[in-house]
C-alpha cells in the first residue's frame, strides 16, 4: 500500500502558479522561464524539443499544455507601466499566456511608493483575481504560489504587498512563496529616496502573510559578480541570471522528482522552524560565469580541477 501512495503522488501534478510583480519581478522571472525551458528541452516558443519527449521530468508544475501541444508557463505578469512587459513579449513573443498579462490602463507606474502601489491594488484587484482564479481552475491539484518582485520600489513592494493579502484571503490552504530582492544598502547605489519605507512595509506583509521568503541581496548579488566572478560592471541581465539560477536549483526537485520533497510543501516543511521564521538565505557552488553567451551556469562536474 505504501509503494502505491508513492507512486500516486508522484504522478500527481502539484501546480504552482507564479505571480511575476513590477519591474523586477518580470525581469527576474523572464530569466528563470528562459532557465525551466533549456532544463526541460521546451524551446522559446513552447515547443518540445525531441530529445526531451522521453523524460521523467514534471513539466506540469510550471507549465501546462495547450490544445496545440504548446507548453504554456503558469505565470501571471503584472505591472503597473508597460515597458518591461514590452519588452518580456519582444524578447519571447510566443511563450506566454497573452490573457495572463497584465499592465495598468493609465501605464504611469507607482513612482517608487509604497503607498501609490498599494493603493493602485484596490483598483485593479478584480480583474488580477480573475486572471488568478482561471489559472486556479486549470489545475487538477494547485499547491500554491510562488512571487517574484522586489521591496524596495512602488510596484514590487507595495502592489505585491496588496496581492500577498488578497492571496492569504482568497486562498486560505494554499502555501505562498517569494523570492524577494532586497535593496543594495549603499544609499549611493540606489535612485529610490525612500526605499527604507518601502522595505519595512513590504517586510510586515511578507511577514504576516508568506509562507517562505526566499532573501536574495543585491548587495551580495553585485558582490559575486565583481569579486567571485570577476565581472567588473555586471549588468542587471547578468544578475537575473544569478537570481534564475538560483530558483532553479530550488526548485528542482519539485521537477525533477526524487525520494525527498516532491513538493512544495516537503521542501518547505523541512526549512522552516515555526511559522514567522520563514526568511530564508540562499548559497549555491559552485557559479562560473560564461563570458561568451553571458549567461551564470553551474560548473559541470568534468570541469572542474
Amino acid at each position: 500500500f505504501l509503494c502505491g501512495a508513492v507512486v500516486s503522488a508522484r504522478a500527481m501534478p502539484r501546480e504552482i502558479i507564479t505571480l511575476q510583480v513590477g519591474q523586477c519581478g518580470n525581469q527576474i522571472g523572464m530569466e528563470f522561464w528562459k532557465q525551466l525551458c533549456l532544463e526541460h528541452g521546451i524551446s522559446m516558443d513552447g515547443r518540445l524539443e525531441d530529445f526531451a519527449t522521453q523524460g521523467g521530468d514534471r513539466k506540469d508544475v510550471f507549465f501546462y499544455q495547450a490544445d496545440d501541444e504548446q507548453y504554456i508557463p503558469r505565470s501571471l505578469l503584472i505591472d503597473l507601466e508597460p515597458r518591461v512587459l514590452s519588452h518580456v513579449q519582444q524578447t519571447l513573443p510566443r511563450l506566454f499566456n497573452q490573457e495572463n498579462i497584465f499592465s495598468h490602463p493609465e501605464g504611469g507606474g507607482a513612482g517608487n511608493n509604497w503607498a501609490a502601489g498599494y493603493t493602485i491594488g484596490g483598483s485593479v484587484q478584480e480583474e488580477i483575481l480573475e486572471m488568478i482564479d482561471r489559472e486556479a481552475d486549470g489545475s487538477e491539484s494547485l499547491e500554491g504560489f510562488m512571487m517574484c518582485h522586489s521591496i524596495a520600489g512602488g510596484t514590487g513592494s507595495g502592489l505585491g504587498s496588496f496581492l500577498l493579502e488578497r492571496l492569504n484571503d482568497h486562498f486560505p490552504k494554499k502555501l505562498i512563496q517569494t523570492y524577494s530582492v532586497f535593496p543594495n544598502q549603499s544609499t549611493d547605489a540606489s535612485d529610490v529616496v525612500v526605499q527604507p519605507y518601502n522595505s519595512l512595509l513590504t517586510l510586515k506583509r511578507l511577514t504576516l502573510n508568506a509562507d517562505a521568503v526566499v532573501v536574495l541581496d543585491n548587495t551580495a548579488l553585485n558582490r559575486i559578480a565583481t569579486e567571485r566572478l570577476h565581472v567588473p560592471n555586471p549588468s542587471v541581465e547578468q544578475i537575473n541570471q544569478l537570481v534564475s539560477t538560483v530558483m532553479a536549483a530550488s526548485t528542482n526537485t519539485l521537477r525533477f522528482p526524487g525520494y525527498m520533497n516532491n513538493d512544495m510543501i516537503g521542501l518547505v516543511s523541512s526549512l522552516i522552524p515555526t511559522p514567522r521564521l520563514h526568511f530564508l538565505m540562499t548559497g549555491y557552488t559552485p557559479l562560473s560565469f560564461d563570458h561568451l553567451g553571458g549567461e551564470a551556469n553551474p560548473l559541470a562536474v568534468s570541469n572542474l580541477p
